[in-house]
């Protein structure tokens, strides 16, 4: 027993979105964020954060060759522009600079960065992106979309395996720091996905990590990898697929122009897309023939339009089954855009944390005050009975889990306005939002996301009761432990606001030394995963191999014909199917599908499917 001094015990995060290996990068590079997250706020300050970090870190940049920063967002410096490579000429002219937008979709560059990159004025823009230019036609610096992802690879040359363990490794605790349980690495490139294979085959991961590869570079490294289980804590979990871009950077692909664009931008500018309509509907169509889970970024109403023409097609001729496809995002969805999610039951993992960092830039210059009081619009989702995910996108934002249940909740940006108080929900429903539904979408509700027996022990200790404080006060509170499958594997070092607290099991709770039950040990100061063990496992002191392969409950995600063929029984979704008990579980644990229009739709699919299975369930 473990007596909390009135903290709260809540069932460990689950990352719905987010980018755990990018993650590292920001934890081991320059900070360019902007308060409350970091110090930048002018291009100034921007140089000079990059020139202390450079030489700071001088072995490591003259190892790899390039200074690198991580979070600058012009919207918050005082100047409103993205820096150029003049400005970044500053910090260095001998070794290339690259500096990445806080959005993960554009970045800017030096000139030393240009040549290597070998980008020049007479460089064509990528399909799907753009190379900014001046009136002499030449690069300013700043790239936008697939001109940064195709144009900077090559300045990480010289990076290595080493230093992409050590990404891995620095990223998922710093998601374990802020309670995650379970990460996801949402767009895994080749080298990423090794990456994260390697690092789970060296123990280097406490938590569980998701991964999802883009669906438009190796799908059949997908299907030679995609599993339900983890091993190292690590698996392919589906696919990745990306239509467009940012929204606060003005990349996002509209269905009418940018409000008030910041900016270059011609009469009547909508954004633009990263990928063709015929590569949507490609991707959803494999996805749906496979049975992999697809999770698909889309930010803008026309990229919204693109994904649901897309599901709508595969779903007319692949039928309907669990496959639980994701909208990552929809910051921009118009209402009848969530009646189509809730027809086409696709799961939205949506971004109200947005609300905070980029509400006022919405209000004045994406999409107006209007329709800047609907994006993130979980109001909408709620009343038509869905239930959602919410996420951070880090290293888009750090993956402050009380940041996404703040900005859930209350909706209030930096300057203190609210924004859509009708949009806004309860804190009960913010913390599924958190823990069971992105559990469910992940398919490993069976064994996460709420504490019950059974159940993986994965557990965070707050601070105080999110339920029973102030709104207001819910982005400061604290994690103060991070338990994983029984083993602390963080604990905050001053709990109490002092330092000779730290590693004494929460806040002085137990004397330094005093045993917590047989065999079980007191953490470490530094929360290293090796701590002792508070919680779990029916025998004192059991233990859980870090590489242990733990099955997930749930079903198998194939349609029935690929089922059959591997010796599977076929699966058919609604209350004439497999689906039928799930949806009495859920329905007890607050998941109740997506309204009483699905369950009746589950009916009839079920019916369907089961005549068409021989009643095989």
């Amino acid at each position: 027993m473990v007596d909390l001094g009135g903290r709260a015990l809540l069932p460990g995060f689950v990352d719905s979105h987010g980018h755990v290996m990018l993650g590292g990068l920001q934890a081991l590079s320059a900070n360019l964020l902007a308060p409350p997250d970091g110090d930048v706020t002018d291009i100034a300050g921007l140089v000079a954060e990059l020139s202390d970090w450079a030489a700071e870190n001088a072995e490591a940049v003259a190892r790899i060759d390039l200074i690198v920063g991580f979070g600058y967002d012009q919207s918050q410096l005082a100047e409103q522009r993205h820096p150029t490579r003049e400005d970044l000429d500053r910090v260095s002219a001998e070794v290339p600079v690259l500096i990445i937008h806080q959005s993960g979709h554009l970045a800017a560059m030096n000139s030393l960065a240009l040549e290597r990159a070998g980008l020049t004025a007479d460089t064509p823009d990528p399909a799907g992106g753009v190379i900014r230019r001046g009136p002499d036609g030449n690069p300013t610096g700043v790239l936008e979309e697939n001109a940064f992802f195709h144009g900077a690879g090559g300045l990480f040359a010289n990076l290595g395996p080493e230093a992409m363990l050590a990404f891995a490794e620095a990223g998922s605790k710093l998601w374990a720091s802020f309670g995650y349980t379970t990460a996801q690495e949402g767009r895994a490139t080749p080298d990423l996905l090794a990456a994260a294979q390697a690092a789970g085959a060296q123990g280097l991961f406490p938590i569980d990590v998701a991964v999802y590869p883009d669906v438009l570079i190796d799908r059949q490294a997908i299907l030679d990898t995609v599993s339900d289980s983890y091993e190292g804590h690590v698996r392919v979990a589906g696919a990745k697929l990306t239509i467009d871009g940012s929204p606060q950077g003005f990349t996002a692909l509209r269905d009418r122009p940018y409000y008030d664009p910041v900016g270059d931008y011609p009469p009547g500018y909508k954004g633009y897309a990263a990928a063709e309509m015929e590569q949507v509907a490609d991707a959803v169509d494999w996805a749906f023939a496979n049975g992999i889970q697809i999770l698909t970024h889309a930010n803008g109403e026309g990229a919204s339009d693109m994904l649901l023409a897309a599901v709508k097609a595969a779903e007319e001729t692949h039928g309907m089954a669990d496959r639980r496809p994701v909208l990552i995002h929809g910051q921009f969805l118009r209402e009848d855009q969530v009646d189509a999610l809730h027809d086409l039951r696709i799961f939205p993992s949506l971004f109200p944390m947005h609300t905070f960092y980029w509400g006022d830039w919405h209000r004045d210059h994406t999409v107006g005050p209007a329709n800047g009081d609907n994006i993130s619009p979980t109001g909408w989702v709620r009343q038509r009975g869905m239930i959602f995910g919410t996420h951070h996108d880090a290293p888009v934002a750090l993956p402050d889990s009380m940041r996404v249940l703040s900005a859930t909740v209350t909706r209030r940006t930096r300057s203190g306005d609210i924004l859509g108080p009708d949009q806004r929900v309860d804190v009960p429903t913010a913390l599924k939002a958190m823990t069971i539904w992105p559990a469910w979408q992940h398919f490993e509700d069976g064994a996460k996301g709420s504490i019950a027996p059974g159940k993986l022990a994965d557990m965070v200790v707050l601070s105080a009761d999110p339920a029973a404080v102030a709104p207001e006060q819910l982005a400061s509170l604290r994690v103060l432990a991070t338990i994983k499958e029984g083993a602390v594997i963080y604990e905050a070092e001053d709990i109490d606001g002092d330092a000779a607290t730290a590693g004494t099991g929460f806040g002085g709770a137990f004397p330094p030394g005093a045993p917590l039950a047989p065999g079980y040990e007191l953490p470490e100061a530094d929360g290293d995963a090796g701590g002792g063990k508070l919680f779990g496992h029916a025998e004192a002191g059991a233990q859980v191999e870090p590489g242990a392969q733990r099955q997930m409950a749930g079903q198998d995600r194939r349609l029935p014909a690929v089922a059959a063929e591997a010796g599977q029984p076929g699966r058919c979704p609604g209350p004439a199917g497999n689906l039928s008990e799930r949806l009495a579980e859920q329905r007890e644990s607050g998941i109740h599908g997506f309204g009483t229009g699905l369950d009746r739709a589950d009916q009839i699919a079920g019916n369907d499917c089961a005549a068409r299975h021989g009643g095989v369930t």
